[in-house]
């Protein structure tokens, strides 16, 4: 954020109210220091934040003022302190999205005089929340409304009818979510009904945020803080008063794109497979983003341009190539959602469409397995470009786990992409993303690409510690990355992965990776599933149940525990699993195995990362 020289704070500069050694004394400059003095405010300056600096010249003036003395100072001098209410600003994250905008909302709430700090719902009880006195909620809403995966404990307690009750907290809650899922926002929603209902006082209606959130966060944030700062202060309390911050939007900028060429491309499948899975290599001229395993690197894909042309001549526009650009690169032209069916029966005024957009059982049925151009074919009407484009969101970036350690692979980043493709209501559809992987990319292609860090899904800081790792599918990616790690660091700790794929065959993506690692000693087991190989299907949490006396010898010795992948059907029956090996094994009941498994979670010890 920048700072012009009207409001620059003197302590700021790098010499503090324009005192240098020599400096003339006199009635209008400040008393002379000593170059040891200057030495000594210079080097406690250079260590010090912009903030910190903020909050000693506020203290400076503080004592100036309790002294019945005045410092003599530029005329943009600080004002007269003053501290405002404590605020915490309470987070539940999945993909890091939440969290980030918590720390947003404390740094700008501290510029504006706040005692504010973040708290994670992975360390929270809602016992806590009854002397917090406000609370700012950032919640994201992961799969189809549930809530994300750290903050599932204190949902399940606040939910609860042993709750406490929370007269006297204030709050506000910032929902976070994707217009692809039906249940859009509903941790968000959940928790703003729940505590109103526990007593606490509602200090603004719930703001939902899509795939497009920075804009609409930054004015939340900045409008509720601007609401809690029009409060009376705390009497008795000194206050510092700090200019309005810049936009919020500056301080969570959207990252950077980082041009990036396709320098390998190959499918892992075999031809004979049903399936396809594409090993993505990108090399970077200018260096590769600073990534680490477990991170995940995303692009804006470029629309089918068989879809953007049926997608043109349903809305009856023509030669317009600005639009047709439009549509291929800037905006969502599959994803169909609730909003766009009531949005588009009322510009048509077609009544079939109304009724379904008044009916939530009809417009559930209708959503399914359709896309936008599914919207246009059944009602026909002439659009504007602006009606049409008004209809749509912003593309939205498709994120891919790492499956590369920058220490093995230097300027490059794998990716592992399955193309997704299938047939619905008489149309041939793919993924956006995955299908231009799989059909229109080739070696030597450029694209445009964002880093995405997932701090909470790394290997433990102790190179020595053993780590289970269970990736079915493309799930598998960032574990390709993690022994990659771990063999350029040197780690001595046992690694053991589960598997698995349909079939041995054709479907063991990166086979010889696994075979060279295990074979070297690196990879001390693997477990492998492959579904179609027998008559009864065989799946990883299958492999986890025949193997759960060394799979519970392992935790018990320490082993942190990864899951990667698809989150509707394996990473609940891998938790169903491994709740079911932790009660037989350690002899718990349910409710003790559950707790079990939470105390592992918030120990840092069982990581998911699911889609």
């Amino acid at each position: 954020m920048s700072t012009t020289a009207a409001t620059r704070n003197p302590l700021d500069a790098g010499a503090p109210f324009g005192l240098e050694t020599g400096a003339p004394s006199g009635p209008d400059a400040g008393p002379r220091l000593g170059d040891d003095q200057l030495c000594e405010i210079r080097r406690l300056l250079a260590a010090a934040s912009h903030d910190q600096r903020l909050w000693l010249a506020g203290y400076i003036a503080g004592l100036d003022q309790a002294a019945g003395t005045r410092i003599a100072a530029p005329a943009t001098a600080v004002a007269p302190p003053a501290q405002k209410a404590k605020l915490t600003i309470l987070y539940a994250t999945e993909s890091g999205n939440a969290e980030a905008l918590a720390a947003t909302a404390r740094k700008t709430a501290q510029r504006l005089g706040f005692q504010a700090k973040v708290l994670d719902m992975a360390d929270a009880t809602p016992a806590q929340l009854a002397g917090l006195g406000t609370v700012l909620v950032i919640a994201s809403t992961w799969g189809e409304g549930d809530p994300p995966q750290r903050a599932e404990a204190f949902h399940a307690a606040l939910m609860a009818g042993d709750a406490p009750r929370l007269d006297g907290l204030r709050y506000a809650v910032l929902a976070l979510g994707d217009r692809a899922y039906a249940r859009f926002c509903e941790t968000g929603r959940q928790f703003d009904a729940r505590l109103e209902a526990l007593g606490a006082t509602r200090l603004a209606p719930v703001v939902e945020c899509d795939l497009d959130y920075r804009k609409p966060a930054a004015t939340w944030i900045d409008q509720t803080l601007r609401l809690l700062d029009d409060k009376p202060a705390d009497p008795g309390a000194a206050v510092i008063a700090f200019p309005r911050p810049a936009a919020v939007e500056e301080e969570e900028a959207d990252p950077v794109p980082v041009a990036a060429e396709v320098s390998e491309r190959t499918n892992l499948n075999s031809s004979r497979s049903d399936v396809q899975t594409w090993h993505v290599a990108l090399s970077f001229a200018e260096g590769a983003p600073a990534y680490e395993p477990g991170d995940a690197i995303g692009f804006v894909p470029a629309n089918h341009p068989a879809v953007v042309e049926e997608v043109l001549r349903s809305a009856g526009i023509a030669g317009d190539d600005a639009l047709h650009a439009a549509l291929t690169h800037d905006l969502d032209v599959t994803l169909l959602t609730r909003p766009q069916v009531a949005a588009y029966a009322a510009l048509t005024g077609d009544a079939t469409l109304g009724r379904i957009a008044a009916d939530e059982d009809l417009l559930a049925g209708f959503l399914r397995d359709r896309q936008f151009v599914d919207l246009l074919a059944a009602a026909p009407h002439a659009l504007t470009a602006d009606q049409l484009t008004g209809l749509l969101r912003p593309q939205p970036a498709r994120l891919y786990s790492v499956a590369s350690s920058r220490k093995a692979v230097g300027d490059e980043a794998h990716l592992l992409v399955a193309k997704v493709a299938w047939e619905s209501h008489g149309r041939a559809r793919t993924g956006v993303a995955s299908g231009q992987v799989a059909d229109r990319l080739a070696t030597g292609d450029a694209l445009a690409v964002t880093l995405k860090p997932n701090p909470h899904f790394r290997l433990p800081a102790d190179p020595a510690a053993p780590v289970i790792m269970i990736g079915p599918g493309t799930g598998v990616a960032p574990f390709r990355g993690f022994l990659q790690e771990r063999e350029a660091i040197g780690a001595t700790g046992r690694n053991w992965l589960f598997f698995g794929a349909r079939r041995f065959t054709h479907d063991f993506l990166y086979q010889l990776d696994w075979q060279e690692w295990r074979a070297a000693g690196l990879l001390t087991r693997i477990d492998l599933a492959f579904s179609r190989d027998q008559p009864e299907k065989i799946y990883v949490q299958h492999r986890m149940w025949e193997a759960r006396r060394e799979l519970w010898a392992w935790l018990q010795e320490g082993a942190t525990l990864y899951v990667c992948g698809d989150a509707k059907a394996m990473a609940r029956d891998v938790h169903a699993a491994l709740l079911a090996i932790i009660a037989d094994q350690a002899g718990q009941s349910p409710e003790d195995a559950a707790e079990t498994l939470r105390s592992l979670q918030r120990a840092g010890r069982y990581k998911r990362d699911v889609y």
